[in-house]
Formats: C-alpha cells, structure tokens, sequence
C-alpha cells in the first residue's frame, strides 16, 4: 500500500500553544518520524506557521484534528509525497 511520506502544510494559529509544543504534539501522531515548522508571520492575534511533516505512513486525518485541537487551521496544502520514496523536485530550465 502507498502511504503519504511527506506534507506541507501553510497553517494560521493563535500565539498560544507555541510551535514548539505544535511540534511535539504532532510528532506524537503514529507514522510521523518528524516535523518541521517555521514561523513565516506574527500579527496582533496570530501566527501564521508553515508545517513540513515526514513519515512512513502519515494520516492526514489526524493531522488535521490535531492541528485543529490546538485551536489552529489549515490554510492550504502546499505539498504532498507519497509512494515507497519521496521524490524531490529537480529544476528544469522552464524554472529560471
């Protein structure tokens, strides 16, 4: 079976919790080997966070409530991997 290895994920969330404990309460998920977040931009009530998760199998579903349990939502999906490896992307000459 083809399970998804890696997601992107642009997020906006309250100030609190803090991505550190985004972080860990996702990397508790099972089939998540590791996260990612980097703070892209801070206003008044909010923060919003770019989330790259790997894994062997990870469920998307329960990214989703997780990230939703901490008061956050989903703006987008910027990226998906998935197969028995990831693929990286190659630039072509169209990219520059």
């Amino acid at each position: 079976m083809n399970s998804i290895k890696r997601i992107i994920l642009d997020v906006l969330k309250p100030h609190t919790p803090s991505i550190i404990e985004v972080a860990e309460r996702l990397s508790n998920i099972d089939g998540i080997t590791g996260v990612n977040i980097s703070l892209e931009e801070v206003d008044a009530e909010t923060d919003s966070i770019k989330i790259t998760i790997e894994g062997s199998n990870i469920n998307y579903d329960k990214v989703k409530e997780k990230i939703s349990e901490c008061g956050a939502a989903i703006h987008s999906i910027d990226g998906v991997s998935a197969g028995i490896k990831i693929v990286e992307e190659v630039n072509t000459p169209q990219d520059r």
